[in-house]
């Protein structure tokens, strides 16, 4: 995992999920990096400009790997 800032100037195809909230106004978005590289780019729809972080695939898939077996599911 890296921490990129949006000034670099990363070109994402994002994606809000549809379960998201308020139209998309209170959730991350999420896509891959358009470099060829297969990162993955999230960040905060509320602050477009804040902090970017980037997953290579690999830290990707197993984050959704433990989401799909509940890992995350903190209530």
């Amino acid at each position: 995992m890296t921490r990129s800032t949006s000034s670099e100037e990363l070109r994402v195809s994002r994606h809000i999920s549809r379960f998201s909230p308020n139209g998309g106004s209170d959730c991350v978005e999420a896509g891959p990096v358009l470099d060829g590289s297969d990162r993955i780019a999230v960040r905060h729809s509320h602050h477009p400009e804040g902090p970017i972080i980037v997953y290579s695939r690999t830290e990707w898939n197993a984050f959704l790997a433990g989401v799909r077996a509940n890992e995350f599911d903190f209530l």
